[in-house]
């Protein structure tokens, strides 16, 4: 019988103690002692429940306190690790980021298809500055020609100075509607347009349409000359016609090309009319012509319009 078979006094060896798992030690300083803890404590016991260890008594354990105790952070200082809810998103602010995504970008579409204008999209930026200082051009024209008028009111009904600034308003009217009519000559700035034909011939509708596009421009006088030097001044009744050849038929006087149109007014806005994309210069050049602008600092329209002769109109005295 051996040494061991002794101690126990039964003949049989003494029974070795259950050898436990190793657990690492807790940092924290109010962790309970490991081996007060049973290996044996189901993994999820019922909430508030007390587990009694086994019959080696073992004192008994509450795992709503082992919980709580784990729940709180370390006093080493280290934030608590963010658990699988802190880093979940809510189906509501998915939803409302997405609302706030597609109604953003329907503005956006919204706003780019009424601003935007096709025929302005497909124009150059030098003609789009050219149609600005043009119309920049007319607002101060027009609010001169209205500070003008205002003026003459003022004097017109002051009691002392009415009856001379009612003359030279006349006088002055006189004159503007003299120029307006070809009855007067007038002399200013301006320009001189020329018309040279190439593979056809220079239509009256071109001539036509630089006229409009000048008077549009505040084009106070024009006249048209031919390459014979033959003029006719130019009103708001004159008409063109196609003549025979290269010939143009202004108010029944026959004139021959190149065609030079003399106007007074401001040379920059007349020159950006007449260059507007699709415009007169556009215009002659497809048809194989040239279109040129030479400013002019003191441009004289010399010829005259014959004036009408009233039949049955009088003044009123």
């Amino acid at each position: 019988m051996s040494d061991e078979h002794r101690e126990t006094g039964t003949g049989w060896p003494q029974p070795a103690e259950p050898v436990r798992p190793a657990v690492e030690p807790d940092p924290r300083p109010d962790a309970p002692d490991p081996d007060e803890l049973s290996p044996l404590v189901p993994v999820e016991p019922p909430e508030g429940r007390a587990v009694e260890a086994g019959d080696d008594g073992g004192e008994t354990v509450n795992l709503a306190e082992v919980a709580s105790a784990g729940a709180r952070p370390a006093e080493s200082g280290e934030p608590p690790s963010a658990g699988p809810s802190g880093r979940k998103v809510s189906s509501a602010g998915v939803m409302i980021a997405a609302l706030l995504a597609l109604l953003g970008f329907t503005l956006v579409v919204q706003l780019k298809t009424t601003s935007t204008d096709p025929t302005l999209a497909a124009t150059r930026q030098e003609d789009l500055v050219r149609i600005f200082s043009d119309l920049d051009s007319r607002e101060k024209r027009l609010q001169q020609d209205i500070e003008g008028l205002e003026d003459s009111q003022r004097q017109l009904r002051s009691g002392e100075q009415g009856r001379q600034a009612a003359l030279e308003e006349a006088t002055k009217r006189a004159d503007e509607l003299g120029i307006l009519a070809g009855t007067l000559p007038a002399r200013g700035p301006g320009l001189a347009v020329r018309f040279e034909p190439g593979g056809r011939p220079i239509r009256a509708d071109r001539v036509l349409d630089a006229v409009q596009e000048l008077r549009g421009a505040g084009a106070e006088a024009m006249q048209i000359s031919g390459g014979d030097r033959a003029s006719a001044r130019i009103i708001a009744s004159t008409y063109f016609l196609d003549g025979p050849g290269d010939a143009l038929v202004v108010d029944g006087r026959t004139l021959t090309g190149p065609f030079t149109i003399t106007v007074i007014g401001d040379p920059e806005t007349m020159r950006t009319a007449l260059n507007i994309p699709g415009g007169v210069a556009a215009s002659v050049r497809g048809d194989g012509g040239n279109v040129s602008v030479e400013d002019r600092e003191v441009a004289e329209v010399s010829a005259l319009h014959a004036p009408l002769k009233l039949e049955h109109a009088r003044p009123v005295s």
